[in-house]
């Protein structure tokens, strides 16, 4: 790992609509080895207002990575997925679908829609912990994410 990522703090937007899941996201991430950043909106609409910076996200910083949910309220995850990934001030954000969808539809459509990957949540606790922190391990220490403008 190199001085300028150890340096610097990685901001996620987390959109996620289960209180627990929240929860268990913010305290596995609190203790990563990456300094970080998360941000949580919990509907679709939400979403697309923090990232466009809208009202009372105006003075928020653009993520380096996005946590998504699918299925939630008001706008749908693959609806802010797909306006995400058409955007070309949001396009290069990687997007990583987190849902309780296992679905071969879902997996296929999010990728259609260059999700950078897709990961079904598990309901056990214990993986749970073990899935947030790979997607930490992976997305925060090995991947190199684009600086921001």
């Amino acid at each position: 790992m190199n001085n300028e990522t150890d340096l610097r703090i990685i901001d996620i937007l987390l959109v996620e609509d289960s209180p627990g899941d929240v929860r268990l996201t913010q305290e596995v991430l609190k203790e990563g080895k990456i300094k970080n950043k998360l941000s949580v909106v919990m509907d679709g609409e939400e979403a697309i207002f923090f990232l466009k910076k809208i009202g009372k996200y105006k003075d928020v910083s653009t993520p380096d990575l996005i946590l998504l949910d699918l299925n939630l309220p008001k706008r749908d995850g693959r609806e802010v997925l797909a306006e995400i990934k058409n955007d070309p001030n949001f396009s290069s954000i990687p997007v990583v679908v987190l849902t309780t969808s296992d679905a071969e539809k879902d997996i296929i459509s999010s990728y259609a829609s260059h999700a950078n990957a897709f990961i079904t949540k598990p309901v056990d606790f214990d993986q749970f912990v073990t899935v947030v922190r790979a997607i930490e391990d992976f997305w925060l220490t090995i991947v190199k994410l684009p600086k921001k403008q």
